[in-house]
């Protein structure tokens, strides 16, 4: 039997008839309704109508994708927890290890399992692509671990591995967010930030026709985490607190990533940071263009006023952005125009977004901010974590 984490399903999270003080309360006197974890926001600011997927009392989730037909993909990187799987399928109310138990014993050989993964997403050839940091705990990747993996979700089988050199996936890679476009070339260009939190950061473009791979923008500033970045997550500045007592920034870089309807731009975003950028994806997947030719046509959307996660996209040329400071999703129209779409006290941390062909904004809500490493030591998270959905009518960009 492949391992599996018990999974609540529930619906209409919305919490508008809570009332709730505006002031910060410790995670442990929280309020808890359904039992997940919420945080104290004012009521009268609530905004759109969450769905509760599924909750998880396992491991701490991070990424998740939906096909085109329904099957749901969540992700468990091996960050600290105890995790029997990095990728999981939830199936009949439960997430089971996908696709195997086997590959995701990261004790094989690195080339052939699943390390850690953050990222999923399935593409529009029906192909979920997992994208393996592999750095347990984040330590030093193995070798031939830093790869993508594809799965034909037909046959549930494994169909390419990519694996990434030293010099495009360097020892001190974070291999966070990937995007794809299969109208590119002869069987698509895939697109990764790399979230380094030692200034190596950039993008990571790979031709998956040949597997050949090559970075941009590495250290540009606007991949770059902001100088002395300090985010205000449920009224507290988030920084790096040691159990020792020492204090620093967090030092995030390029994060979020999304591609516009017609595949012409990529927009990407810094953990650390507030400010949105895009670039002209035509030079950014050309291995012949020049550094300079690139840089030229980097666009800073400006400072938005709050800082993100996850990115999405969708074909009205609208952008979903996690506003992980102020537990919300934002919409931003074409013309730069931002709009409150989610403003709920269970989003603790919206991480990866994923919009669906029903119309649905998938996201996880992982309470990251209450690890250990920015509590002193203290793990001040609360299970479960949760999968919510709020209803869009959009449609995804699908590229191919």
């Amino acid at each position: 039997m492949r391992p599996h984490f018990s999974i609540l399903a529930t619906t209409l999270a919305f919490l508008s008839a809570i009332s709730l003080p505006t002031i910060w309360v410790h995670p442990s006197k929280a309020e808890t309704t359904d039992n997940l974890m919420i945080s104290p926001i004012a009521t009268e600011h609530l905004a759109g109508e969450l769905e509760t997927v599924a909750t998880f009392s396992g491991p701490m989730p991070a990424g998740v994708t939906v096909s085109d037909n329904g099957r749901i993909f969540v992700t468990f990187p091996r960050w600290g927890d105890e995790v029997p799987f990095t990728v999981g399928e939830v199936v009949d109310g439960e997430a089971i290890a996908y696709p195997s138990s086997e590959i995701n014993e990261p004790e094989g050989a690195a080339a052939e399992s699943l390390v850690s993964v953050q990222s999923v997403v399935v593409a529009p050839n029906n192909w979920l692509w997992a994208l393996d940091a592999a750095r347990i705990e984040f330590g030093e990747p193995p070798e031939n671990g830093p790869k993508l993996v594809a799965i034909d979700l037909a046959t549930n089988e494994v169909v390419k591995t990519i694996l990434l050199p030293t010099d495009v996936a360097m020892p001190t890679s974070y291999l966070n967010d990937v995007r794809f476009d299969l109208q590119r070339g002869e069987s698509g260009i895939a697109y990764i930030t790399d979230s380094s939190t030692v200034g190596d950061n950039g993008l990571i473009v790979v031709d998956l026709a040949s597997g050949n791979s090559w970075r941009r923008l590495h250290q540009h500033s606007s991949t770059l985490p902001e100088p002395n970045f300090t985010p205000i997550v449920e009224s507290e500045a988030l920084l790096n607190r040691s159990a020792a007592g020492e204090t620093s920034h967090m030092t995030i870089g390029a994060d979020g990533i999304a591609i516009s309807a017609d595949g012409s731009r990529l927009f990407y975003r810094v953990l650390s940071g507030r400010h949105l950028y895009s670039i002209d994806a035509n030079l950014l997947s050309d291995p012949a263009a020049t550094d300079e030719d690139i840089i030229a046509t980097i666009e800073d959307h400006g400072d938005l006023g709050f800082a993100s996660d996850g990115l999405e996209a969708n074909t009205a040329d609208q952008l979903y952005l996690t506003n992980y400071e102020d537990n919300s999703i934002m919409l931003r129209q074409p013309d730069g125009s931002l709009e409150t779409l989610v403003h709920n006290p269970s989003a603790l941390w919206p991480d990866t977004l994923s919009l669906a062909s029903n119309g649905y904004l998938y996201f996880i809500s992982n309470q990251l901010h209450r690890q250990p490493g920015f509590n002193y030591g203290e793990d001040m998270r609360q299970k479960p974590y949760a999968l919510y959905r709020v209803r869009t009518d959009a449609e995804p960009v699908r590229l191919r």
